[in-house]
């Protein structure tokens, strides 16, 4: 009698996608076993690069794939195997999912994609990836409407708003480097504080300026707080302490299932996207990899892109979800629609009241008005910095 041992895959990343639910149904469907390893973004992203025998597969934002590609953390994903490769839409490969779409600055996942035969990564697309295309979404910002009137998507909402001496003391700002930055950024440009010649790689020069506007700003107490995690933003807009904050749609559809009256941004100025990315271990090998092969065809098999459907997130190969979305989910969270019924999110709480249509519109809206995606710029390292003193100031 042969003993077959499972193999055991260990995924690190962030609790955005390494949730238990999708764990547990991921192994009871694979037949394998899965552990998964949390951690905040710069803590994933360190461990990754500095240690790469110690996980198999990675999943956190493209803004990684530049820094585990050079550190050779990551090893090339042979696209003959992804069963659904075909079925991947075109953000990931061309960089629109419609010909008037906005391209984004910084590292907008498309430009990462394809590995070169000299070793280098581009739009130019070859047999293996760097990563595989999977969840992604646009961030903006949560307003309470029961103290800040309502705006009309893209046309009056503005990154602005987070500067506006109107909510001074009661506005927050997500504490992560390489996502806050961004947001402050836009802010800033919306308000006519200071113009970037490339919002997507500032300068030195231009990330002193910035730094320089936001010190002052929080030395007025303008700043409420800065937030670490999700249940945090949810917290300080559920307690009074802020009416306008950066968010993470998860958080806005947990506050409208606690009846806080929230609006999660269209800002006329574009979003800030991100794009989830799947890699394989540079030192992953055998039935491992073979089994985490697996588990990426499984993220684009229909019930994980469904799953995360309910908390507003987006998959790249949608229709395969769209059965096992009801009519109404798929109308509300992907086409913009308004629907008859309330729906739960994957709390099992109602996050959507019968009536409501997603702000911003559909999928193909939402992912076409992109102004920054989450991008470690050349100048992360000196930014990095001024982030810390910023925080402290």
């Amino acid at each position: 009698v042969f003993s077959r041992t499972k193999p055991t895959l260990r995924v690190l990343g962030t609790h955005v996608t390494l949730q238990e639910e999708l764990r547990q149904q991921a192994m009871k469907d694979l037949g394998i076993n899965i552990l998964f390893e949390p951690k905040g973004s710069a803590a994933v992203l360190q461990k990754a690069s500095m240690f790469p025998e110690s996980f198999d597969l990675y999943e956190q934002w493209s803004n990684s794939i530049n820094v585990l590609w050079s550190a050779g953390a990551i090893q090339p994903i042979d696209k003959s195997r992804i069963l659904y490769w075909n079925e991947i839409n075109d953000l990931t490969k061309t960089g629109r999912l419609r010909p008037d779409a906005a391209d984004g600055a910084g590292d907008a996942p498309y430009k990462l994609l394809n590995v070169q035969p000299d070793g280098s990564l581009s739009s130019t697309p070859s047999d293996s990836v760097s990563f595989l295309p999977y969840v992604h979404n646009v961030d903006s910002f949560g307003y309470n409407t029961s103290i800040i009137e309502k705006g009309i998507p893209y046309e009056t909402e503005s990154w602005g708003w987070l500067l506006d001496e109107r909510y001074k003391g009661k506005v927050a700002i997500v504490n992560a480097p390489t996502i806050g930055i961004f947001d402050m950024a836009l802010a800033a440009q919306a308000q006519g504080l200071m113009k970037f010649a490339n919002i997507g790689a500032m300068t030195h020069a231009e990330v002193d300026q910035l730094f320089a506007i936001f010190i002052e700003k929080k030395r007025q107490g303008h700043f409420a707080g800065f937030w670490n995690s999700v249940p945090e933003s949810v917290d300080f807009m559920k307690s009074g302490r802020v009416v306008i904050e950066s968010m993470f749609s998860p958080a806005a559809s947990a506050l409208n299932g606690l009846n806080v009256p929230v609006t999660y941004a269209a800002p006329k100025e574009g979003y800030r996207g991100w794009h989830g990315v799947m890699s394989l271990s540079s030192q992953t090998e055998g039935a491992t990899k073979d089994a985490a092969y697996d588990y990426m065809n499984w993220w684009l098999s229909g019930w994980p892109g469904a799953f995360i459907a309910r908390q507003g997130y987006y998959i790249s190969n949608p229709q395969r979800s769209q059965p096992l979305l009801s009519k109404d989910e798929w109308a509300y969270w992907y086409q913009g629609g308004v629907t008859s019924t309330a729906l739960k999110g994957t709390d099992g709480r109602t996050s959507v009241n019968p009536g409501a249509s997603r702000n911003g519109g559909s999928y193909e809206n939402r992912l076409s008005n992109v102004a920054v995606w989450n991008t470690v710029m050349p100048t992360y390292d000196y930014s990095l910095e001024r982030w810390y003193e910023f925080i402290s100031a």
